[in-house]
């Protein structure tokens, strides 16, 4: 396991965070929105209990079962926790945020279980629980990583230099938590919702590929064409 300096508690590192507002000072210059929905065809698999048993701490967090993340069915039969992103098209270069995308240990879960972030951008791992969490990222194309955080508190930050979708993230600690990432080269990305929507904002005119990824049941692409401030509608439909 690797020991980084870069560790910390969160109360010394806040100084060093840039305010919200750098990450938005530069934003894209396109005008049109893509919205959309990612249905889910077919029968919901049943959500299986995550055990918590191993770690006192982690079972008495929560006073309800805790269910696995891979597959949530929402009541609409929508996908919760799809990533949906430019793959093709874009053109030029955007400014990388430098506001942090914080990923925490909460209730010994990755939240959130899937996000998007640009390459370069700042990646914030918080533990928020009062036990020992292992943070160890999978990249392929990126440098691999793996942190230990013992205490409540601690954040380490790294960055993700390459684009590469998607990248995992497990805890060596506790074998159910697990989070992915997708990096960018540019801002065109979103995750769906509790009601399977999501929205990509301020896309220039031009010919794109959108894709939807989803950890179990793969990808899917659509084509759309801007051609100045449109409002358009990509849906998708994953069959289970």
């Amino acid at each position: 396991m690797e020991d980084e300096g870069s560790s910390k508690p969160a109360a010394s590192a806040s100084t060093a965070a840039a305010p919200a507002a750098a990450a938005a000072a530069a934003p894209a210059t396109g005008g049109a929105t893509v919205t959309g929905k990612v249905n889910f065809d077919g029968a919901a698999p049943a959500q299986t209990a995550i055990k918590m048993d191993a770690d006192a701490f982690c079972k008495s967090e929560h006073k309800e079962p805790v269910y696995e993340q891979e597959v949530v069915v929402n009541p609409n039969k929508t996908l919760e926790w799809v990533l949906v992103y430019v793959k093709e098209g874009v053109t030029g270069t955007y400014p990388v945020p430098t506001e942090a995308i914080t990923l925490d240990q909460h209730g010994c879960q990755y939240r959130p279980h899937v996000f998007g972030m640009q390459a370069g951008q700042p990646l914030k791992v918080l533990n928020s629980d009062g036990t020992l969490h292992n943070i160890h990222a999978l990249p392929k194309k990126n440098a691999e990583f793996n942190i230990g955080q013992p205490f409540k508190g601690m954040e380490t930050v790294k960055k993700f230099d390459s684009t590469e979708v998607p990248i995992r993230f497990k805890c060596d600690v506790h074998k159910w938590m697990g989070a992915y990432t997708g990096v960018f080269s540019h801002p065109f990305f979103a995750v769906t919702n509790d009601q399977g929507t999501f929205e990509i904002k301020n896309l220039p005119p031009g010919n794109y590929v959108i894709e939807a990824w989803h950890e179990k049941y793969g990808t899917q692409t659509q084509n759309v064409t801007i051609t100045g401030t449109d409002a358009k509608t990509v849906d998708f439909n994953f069959k289970g």
